[in-house]
């Protein structure tokens, strides 16, 4: 029997059933649906109904461990006289506002609103690209996870060998290391953020890595954990290496998202600065949006004569966060003109409104072989929804998970994801954490869970 909650002016949080429920022995039913509703003006409650399960693919992260590297795919050129083909603008769904007609000139382009995971604009986001420079950024997010583990310091002093300053002493942007000094990751991390080193990049993957190819491993396994499915990386600068570096639009959103949220004290530290002066020489910033869009802060330009000009942007205001890609666009011009009128267009076209609060629980996920027999799903983040301005749009919730979940879950380990919808938009989904540790439960566990189970459904 279906359960029906409702509540006048509210969003509805919805959760599905599956069909192959489990209890701790043989067999199982579906469970019902349920339906809880939620209000939207303010920070969502406990939901009041366990939700059911709900097949879906579990966040990466959750993944474990992954195989090694064996992509061979390669990316070419989009654009210009001997590029791919350029896909034609996309139409302006009914009810949006249409974007500038500066981000006409990037064959691929993608704007997302971070607190709703909404997509405010979309070109050909799923293509490969070659990303040149913006490769730069996982050399960074990879540094960013082993200091957050505690196996890189950033007082780690790293010498430069003699056969990166032969090779990369003289060859493309760079921060002009000397051959046998010993910058520190924090220093080698300012040049690569923000003026695109690639002799940094080069001696960041020699010392830490043991090796570029070795470093360049490490980023495709980071890779493969972020759900980046469309990128593979040959290099840690981006240099040209007959395509077997690239990425697509909404790869690299996933690869910002996760630097802002998982890493924002080094994010604010490396990212977004004026220039670097090293080794006497001053060198400025190329981010187009830097001191000229309110809130812009980063976070990597790109550039090569084959891949042409990308950008890799993010900036916040009143408290909502805007990721953006910008790519294969002819000159740099036009970049620095879509990147500006793109940003400004995300924050006066479109509201957003904070649903769920950062630490709020939003239910409960079953979980079979545990000591309790159920575990609360947090936000890990302020989750909100994101509308055209000026307009109000009904937003439904669901809890989305792969159940029951299986014991022994760790605090904190993305295990659900919480999908909102806003009118007929196409819905986004936001991952939610484990709110408490549930070790593997004995045999009077096991007993105790599935009897219950059991005496519920009957």
């Amino acid at each position: 029997m279906n359960k029906r909650i409702y509540y006048k002016g509210v969003a509805t949080l919805t959760v599905a059933a599956a069909s192959f429920g489990l209890i701790w022995a043989k067999g199982g039913s579906a469970t019902p649906q349920v339906t809880v509703a939620l209000p939207v003006s303010a920070p969502a409650a406990p939901a009041t109904a366990t939700p059911a399960d709900v097949v879906t693919p579990l966040p990466p992260e959750a993944a474990g461990a992954v195989p090694p590297d064996t992509d061979t795919r390669v990316a070419v050129a989009i654009g210009g006289k001997d590029g791919a083909p350029v896909a034609a603008m996309p139409p302006v769904p009914a009810g949006e506002p249409a974007p500038p007609p500066e981000v006409a000139a990037a064959p691929i382009a993608m704007l997302v609103d971070l607190e709703s995971g909404r997509v405010l604009y979309a070109r050909d986001a799923d293509r490969s690209f070659l990303p040149a420079s913006v490769t730069k950024t996982m050399t960074a997010f990879v540094a960013f996870e082993l200091m957050a583990q505690g196996k890189l310091s950033p007082d780690r002093q790293i010498r430069v060998s003699d056969e990166a300053w032969k090779e990369w002493h003289t060859k493309g942007s760079r921060m002009f290391l000397e051959r046998a000094s010993t910058p520190t990751v924090d220093q080698l991390l300012m040049g690569i953020l923000n003026v695109s080193a690639n002799d940094g990049a080069v001696v960041l993957a020699e010392g830490v890595g043991g090796s570029v190819p070795g470093w360049v491993a490490m980023m495709n396994a980071c890779a493969r954990r972020l759900g980046m499915t469309e990128s593979h990386f040959g290099t840690p600068n981006g240099w040209m290496d007959k395509g077997h570096t690239f990425v697509s639009a909404r790869d690299m959103v996933k690869l910002a998202t996760a630097m802002l949220t998982r890493y924002p004290q080094y994010y604010h530290r490396y990212v977004g600065r004026p220039g670097l002066t090293w080794n006497g020489i001053t060198q400025a910033n190329h981010d187009p949006t830097l001191g000229i869009v309110p809130g812009a802060d980063g976070i990597k330009t790109g550039f090569t004569g084959e891949a042409h000009y990308n950008f890799l942007g993010s900036a916040e205001r009143d408290g909502r966060r805007l990721v953006m890609v910008l790519a294969s666009v002819p000159t740099p011009r036009e970049r620095t003109q879509a990147a500006r009128a793109l940003l400004e267009w995300g924050f006066k076209a479109w509201s957003g409104q904070t649903l769920v609060h950062a630490g709020a629980p939003l239910g409960e996920a079953r979980v079979q072989g545990g000591v309790a027999p159920r575990v609360a799903l947090v936000a890990p983040r302020a989750y909100g929804a994101t509308v055209p301005r000026g307009t109000s749009e009904p937003v439904t919730m669901r809890i989305v998970y792969r159940g029951p979940l299986m014991a022994p879950i760790a605090k904190g380990t993305p295990v659900a994801e919480l999908e909102i919808r806003v009118g007929n938009s196409v819905p986004s989904r936001m991952p939610l954490l484990a709110g408490a540790d549930v070790p593997q439960g004995g045999t009077m566990d096991r007993l105790r869970t599935g009897l219950a189970r059991l005496f519920a459904r009957g």
